[in-house]
């Protein structure tokens, strides 16, 4: 008799577990129809990727379709692997978070140098000028600043991350792009690297993300998504405004795809670049419930780490439910969905 209720029992899961799944794969598959999505969304629940599937079109001037394997401009996703970096550098002891910009980078002339802390510059309250002044709605009329010149790293922090400040620091968030740009030229300072030789040295080789890197002009990219871009001054889209990607740099210069994405997820979550209390530092929320380089969301029993990107139309989302072991990465060529709201609802569909 037992034996008969424990096969019911498992029947009765099984199939519940099957309808659960399809009313899910649906609400993904009718939220990408009705919101104009393109792309790919990737979702792994308790280890085990549950669904995985693309949408629209790569490269729209020979009509080619996304893939799973299509690689995508992940723009600011690109900080939370700065910030691992600079990690690794305090549990080797090379770098602590309480000292000042000065410390690492004698050769900084901004007023921050003396007073801005890696810690500040990690969470975004250094207090300093806004490195970018360009908005959404001007883009298309005056360009994006100083992306449109190409300048090593080096210049760029000397030139457009020196600014003064404006704040206190640690006394309010503002999402700058130019301390990370910073922490970058430290890490190259430190290791006498290039940021993008030591990103590949510490993350992409050991891990085996051979469909991630740093973007540049120069390179031509396999299976790289072409972003497209639309205002509201338009009817139609555009491809992305032209830009030297490389200069966003350590703040936003990357490209990858969904399952190299969910290699580096993998490998941050089970400690194997970072120490579970290295970790539980990025993860502890400061102002504006940011931590290092991600937003930590508390929405009701369920906890997850947000994390987005975007530079025009390059768009990604990568939300990691820290209590549920549940990992959701969008990544688009459009700007024409919200993925925030996308990774949201397929959280709440799942949990």
């Amino acid at each position: 008799m037992k034996t008969i209720l424990n096969i019911l029992f498992l029947f009765v899961f099984s199939y519940y577990a099957f309808g659960q799944t399809q009313k899910t794969d649906r609400m993904i598959e009718d939220y990408a129809t009705q919101n104009q999505f393109n792309g790919t969304v990737l979702v792994q629940k308790d280890s085990k990727i549950i669904y995985h599937k693309s949408f629209g079109i790569a490269e729209r001037s020979f009509n080619s379709p996304v893939t799973n394997h299509t690689q995508y401009q992940v723009c600011s996703i690109t900080k939370t692997f700065t910030a691992v970096l600079i990690l690794q550098l305090v549990e080797q002891g090379k770098i602590d978070l309480n000292k000042k910009i000065l410390d690492y980078l004698p050769d900084y002339k901004g007023e921050g140098g003396p007073k801005v802390s890696i810690h500040q510059l990690l969470n975004h309250t250094s207090g300093m000028k806004n490195t970018d002044t360009a908005r959404d709605e001007n883009f298309l009329k005056y360009g994006m600043g100083f992306y449109h010149t190409p300048y090593p790293l080096k210049e760029i922090v000397n030139q457009f991350c020196s600014n003064a400040l404006v704040n206190e620091p640690g006394t309010k968030f503002d999402y700058n792009n130019g301390e990370y740009m910073i922490l970058g030229r430290i890490l190259e300072v430190i290791e006498k690297m290039t940021f993008e030789e030591i990103l590949n040295k510490q993350i992409l080789i050991p891990l085996e993300m051979h469909n991630s890197g740093l973007l540049s002009h120069y390179k031509l990219i396999k299976n790289l998504a072409t972003p497209y871009y639309k205002d509201k001054s338009l009817d139609h889209l555009i491809p992305n405004i032209p830009v030297f990607i490389e200069d966003f740099s350590a703040a936003g210069a990357m490209y990858s795809c969904t399952t190299d994405l969910i290699k580096f997820n993998n490998a941050l979550f089970g400690f194997k670049l970072i120490k579970k209390e290295t970790l539980d530092k990025l993860l502890t929320p400061g102002l504006d419930q940011y931590g290092y380089s991600v937003w930590i969301r508390d929405a009701h029993q369920y906890k997850r780490m947000e994390r987005y990107g975007r530079i025009a139309g390059a768009n990604a989302a990568w939300f990691h439910y820290l209590n549920k072991d549940l990992s959701i990465i969008i990544l688009s060529n459009t700007n024409l969905t919200n993925l925030g709201d996308y990774a949201s609802k397929i959280g709440k569909a799942i949990l």
